[in-house]
């Protein structure tokens, strides 16, 4: 099969990143920020309708179900994503609605329901981005004595997908009959118990609610760890992912799509989707100059517990201005070392060489994902350059503050991709499948029936 980025044609897709604050970690210290209104739905509202209207694909929620280090000085709590999605849902009609649940700390009926909803609520704008729950605060607010292993949340969670997929299956499409005149509801013969039996779940099943009108909501993954790259493939049809280099991005991108082939997928339907942070000027040294106000606004002592949470090395009694040492991550544990942030900071430091306190600014500004300083038209000079070079398929956009972190990407940059021709005028569907261009799933019920006919 030909490289997906030589079709003719081919459109970026683009979602709006949606962070409490911003995504700079002290985006909401910024002057024309309004923390004041993180707890005001209609704030999101509005974003998500400034996004529809720009046409983008998705909005997307993080979440983690644990109350992490440091709130002190950052806008680090967390809304439930769903609740606040449907009630975007109610005042929007066609931008995609990307929310993260964990497979280490849910249960696969109770979230199957829950996006099944949520796809039946918004006409088909459903996405669940998988996660598998690292934190260490998390496992004590679930009864756990300890985080599960790495390997035991990869092992989990693929068979959660399973189940969680042959939940969405259990009612085929059309077994909904509603016909006043005969008198049927439901022809049950088109919705199945699944009978699952496995190490981690047992769930008899069928689901409670009809099939959903994307058929599943669309499976989003965020991980590139060698588990992470390898559950992807599997079962993602977005990945949302971090690179600081387009080197980097170019071989995860290459290595995604050859595994997903390798198992019978077809790669264009694997959107590869980096984070990109744009501080946006109208010259360079405006951009810099702005990347440079956020900067100022860092709070040392939060900047270097969340370095200590993404490398396990403690460098608080390292001066800011000397440079970052190598060999302080050679002695972190294995558990550390095979994460992909712990590995993106190690290679920083190998490349650039940074003191300490440059090596914050850089992580302040996205917490890793990749931070591009200057004009509308170089903002979208390396977004067309990753898109064409064969290291994205589109962009997780990361504003570093709201709202006008998002107003200047909305009506400067996007409007030159549209000119270039690689971003949409208008919706040509309504659900996220069908923005993202992936086929609606057949259920796995109805192709068994079909096949033993």
């Amino acid at each position: 099969m030909a490289p997906s980025q030589s079709r003719p044609g081919r459109q970026l897709t683009l979602n709006l990143f949606i962070y409490p604050g911003g995504h700079h970690e002290a985006g909401w210290r910024y002057p024309g920020s309004t923390p004041e209104r993180l707890l005001d739905i209609s704030f999101y509202q509005d974003l998500a309708r400034s996004a529809e209207a720009a046409k983008l694909d998705a909005v997307f929620f993080a979440d983690g179900p644990a109350q992490v280090d440091n709130i002190r000085y950052a806008s680090r709590f967390r809304i439930e994503p769903l609740t606040w999605l449907s009630a975007i849902a109610a005042t929007t009609t066609h931008i995609g609605l990307i929310g993260t649940a964990s497979t280490t700390y849910y249960e696969p009926y109770n979230l199957a329901r829950l996006y099944a909803s949520l796809d039946h609520l918004s006409g088909g704008r459903a996405g669940w981005n998988i996660v598998t729950t690292a934190v260490p605060q998390a496992s004590g607010n679930f009864g756990l004595a300890e985080t599960p292993s790495h390997a035991e949340r990869y092992a989990r969670a693929a068979e959660f997908v399973d189940v969680v997929t042959k939940l969405w299956d259990s009612w085929e499409d059309g077994a909904l009959i509603a016909d006043p005149a005969s008198g049927e509801f439901a022809d049950d013969a088109k919705i199945h118990p699944i009978e699952h039996v496995g190490r981690h779940f047992r769930v008899k099943g069928a689901l409670n609610t009809p099939r959903s009108p994307q058929g599943r909501p669309v499976y989003v993954q965020a991980g590139s760890s060698d588990d992470g790259r390898s559950f992807a493939a599997r079962y993602a049809e977005a990945i949302f992912t971090a690179h600081q280099t387009l080197d980097s991005a170019q071989a995860f991108y290459a290595d995604i799509k050859r595994q997903a082939e390798g198992l019978g997928r077809n790669p264009d339907h694997v959107k590869i989707l980096p984070g990109i942070s744009p501080y946006i000027g109208s010259t360079q040294a405006e951009a810099q100059h702005l990347f440079e106000a956020f900067n100022d606004l860092i709070q040392p002592e939060y900047s270097l517990t969340q370095l200590k949470q993404i490398t396990g090395v403690d460098f608080s009694g390292h001066p800011l201005n000397a440079a970052v040492p190598l060999d302080a991550f050679a002695n972190v544990g294995p558990a550390k070392q095979v994460a992909s942030r712990f590995q993106l900071v190690v290679d920083i430091v190998r490349r650039e060489q940074p003191t300490l306190r440059q090596l914050i600014d850089r992580l302040a500004g996205a917490r890793g994902h990749y931070v591009v300083v200057g004009t509308p038209e170089k903002i979208a000079d390396e977004i067309q350059l990753w898109f064409e070079g064969g290291a994205a398929d589109g962009f997780n956009v990361m504003p570093p503050w709201f709202r006008g972190g998002f107003d200047l990407f909305a009506s400067e940059v996007v409007p030159i991709l549209r000119k270039r021709g690689l971003f949409r005028h208008d919706y040509t569907g309504k659900t996220l499948r069908e923005h993202y261009g992936l086929p609606r799933p057949e259920s796995l019920y109805a192709t068994r029936a079909r096949a033993s006919a």
